[in-house]
Protein backbone atom coordinates (compact mmCIF):
# COMPACT_ATOMS: atom_id res chain seq x y z
CA UNK A 1 0.00 0.00 0.00
CA UNK A 2 2.47 2.51 1.12
CA UNK A 3 5.54 3.09 -1.10
CA UNK A 4 7.47 5.91 1.16
CA UNK A 5 6.87 8.14 3.98
CA UNK A 6 7.89 11.62 4.28
CA UNK A 7 8.33 14.51 7.12
CA UNK A 8 6.86 17.70 6.10
CA UNK A 9 8.24 20.59 8.41
CA UNK A 10 7.26 24.57 8.36
CA UNK A 11 10.11 26.74 8.76
CA UNK A 12 10.64 30.62 8.52
CA UNK A 13 13.41 30.82 6.04
CA UNK A 14 13.89 28.30 3.91
CA UNK A 15 18.06 29.18 2.90
CA UNK A 16 18.55 30.02 6.61
CA UNK A 17 16.91 26.26 7.89
CA UNK A 18 18.70 24.62 4.47
CA UNK A 19 22.19 26.48 5.61
CA UNK A 20 21.49 24.92 9.13
CA UNK A 21 20.86 21.42 8.26
CA UNK A 22 23.33 21.52 5.85
CA UNK A 23 26.08 22.73 8.52
CA UNK A 24 25.10 19.98 11.44
CA UNK A 25 25.45 17.42 8.37
CA UNK A 26 22.14 16.54 6.34
CA UNK A 27 22.27 17.00 2.61
CA UNK A 28 19.32 17.88 0.01
CA UNK A 29 17.98 16.46 -3.34
CA UNK A 30 17.62 19.83 -4.52
CA UNK A 31 16.11 18.59 -7.84
CA UNK A 32 13.07 19.19 -5.83
CA UNK A 33 14.04 22.26 -4.36
CA UNK A 34 12.25 25.75 -5.30
CA UNK A 35 12.01 29.38 -3.80
CA UNK A 36 9.50 28.11 -0.97
CA UNK A 37 10.96 24.72 -0.43
CA UNK A 38 13.65 22.44 0.03
CA UNK A 39 14.22 18.28 0.16
CA UNK A 40 16.61 17.21 3.14
CA UNK A 41 17.48 13.50 2.53
CA UNK A 42 18.03 11.69 6.04
CA UNK A 43 20.08 8.46 6.70
CA UNK A 44 20.95 5.49 4.66
CA UNK A 45 17.59 4.88 3.48
CA UNK A 46 17.01 8.72 2.26
CA UNK A 47 13.93 9.64 4.37
CA UNK A 48 12.34 12.90 3.01
CA UNK A 49 11.94 15.73 5.25
CA UNK A 50 10.22 18.80 3.17
CA UNK A 51 11.06 21.86 4.40
CA UNK A 52 8.33 24.41 3.34
CA UNK A 53 8.27 28.47 4.01
CA UNK A 54 5.39 29.19 6.94
CA UNK A 55 2.50 30.12 4.15
CA UNK A 56 2.93 26.95 1.81
CA UNK A 57 2.63 24.68 4.64
CA UNK A 58 -0.40 26.78 6.47
CA UNK A 59 -1.51 25.99 2.80
CA UNK A 60 -1.85 22.67 1.82
CA UNK A 61 -2.50 21.66 6.19
CA UNK A 62 -5.18 23.83 6.39
CA UNK A 63 -4.31 24.16 9.72
CA UNK A 64 -2.52 27.06 11.98
CA UNK A 65 1.45 26.31 12.93
CA UNK A 66 2.14 25.59 16.73
CA UNK A 67 4.26 28.18 18.31
CA UNK A 68 7.30 25.77 19.30
CA UNK A 69 8.58 28.44 21.65
CA UNK A 70 5.22 27.26 23.31
CA UNK A 71 5.16 23.68 22.69
CA UNK A 72 5.70 20.76 20.25
CA UNK A 73 3.65 18.42 18.08
CA UNK A 74 6.55 16.41 17.18
CA UNK A 75 10.11 14.91 18.47
CA UNK A 76 12.24 13.79 15.53
CA UNK A 77 14.62 10.67 16.62
CA UNK A 78 17.41 10.22 14.98
CA UNK A 79 20.05 6.98 15.19
CA UNK A 80 23.34 7.43 16.03
CA UNK A 81 26.29 5.29 15.41
CA UNK A 82 28.88 6.17 18.27
CA UNK A 83 28.31 8.29 21.40
CA UNK A 84 31.39 10.25 19.68
CA UNK A 85 28.70 11.31 17.27
CA UNK A 86 26.65 12.19 19.57
CA UNK A 87 28.94 14.31 20.90
CA UNK A 88 29.71 15.90 17.45
CA UNK A 89 26.53 16.51 16.58
CA UNK A 90 25.83 18.20 19.88
CA UNK A 91 28.82 20.80 19.13
CA UNK A 92 27.58 21.38 15.35
CA UNK A 93 24.22 22.09 16.08
CA UNK A 94 25.51 24.74 18.49
CA UNK A 95 27.89 26.00 16.24
CA UNK A 96 24.99 26.32 13.28
CA UNK A 97 22.57 28.35 15.72
CA UNK A 98 20.63 25.92 17.05
CA UNK A 99 19.90 25.06 20.64
CA UNK A 100 20.70 21.93 22.49
CA UNK A 101 18.26 21.48 24.98
CA UNK A 102 19.18 18.41 26.74
CA UNK A 103 23.07 18.08 26.34
CA UNK A 104 24.56 14.66 25.64
CA UNK A 105 24.29 12.02 28.65
CA UNK A 106 23.56 8.67 29.05
CA UNK A 107 19.85 7.22 29.45
CA UNK A 108 18.64 4.40 30.68
CA UNK A 109 21.78 2.67 31.07
CA UNK A 110 21.93 1.75 27.65
CA UNK A 111 21.30 4.75 25.34
CA UNK A 112 23.01 7.99 25.12
CA UNK A 113 21.80 10.96 23.46
CA UNK A 114 20.71 14.86 23.48
CA UNK A 115 18.25 17.20 22.26
CA UNK A 116 17.66 20.05 20.21
CA UNK A 117 16.22 22.12 18.67
CA UNK A 118 16.41 23.99 15.00
CA UNK A 119 15.84 27.50 13.75
CA UNK A 120 12.83 27.21 13.52
CA UNK A 121 12.10 25.51 17.05
CA UNK A 122 11.70 21.82 16.08
CA UNK A 123 12.68 19.81 18.33
CA UNK A 124 14.76 16.69 17.34
CA UNK A 125 16.30 13.85 19.60
CA UNK A 126 19.65 12.31 18.53
CA UNK A 127 20.23 8.70 19.54
CA UNK A 128 23.11 6.12 20.30
CA UNK A 129 21.43 2.88 20.99
CA UNK A 130 23.73 0.23 22.52
CA UNK A 131 21.45 -2.82 22.42
CA UNK A 132 23.78 -4.90 23.82
CA UNK A 133 22.86 -3.32 27.26
CA UNK A 134 19.60 -3.48 27.25
CA UNK A 135 17.85 -5.32 30.12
Amino acid sequence: MTKQIWLNLPVKNIAKAKDFFWKIGFSFNEQHDTPSSTCMVVGEENFVVMLFEESLFEGFSQNKITDTKLSSEILISIDAESKEEVDELAKKVQEAGGTVFAAPAESQGWMYGFGFADLDGHRWNVLFMDFSKLS
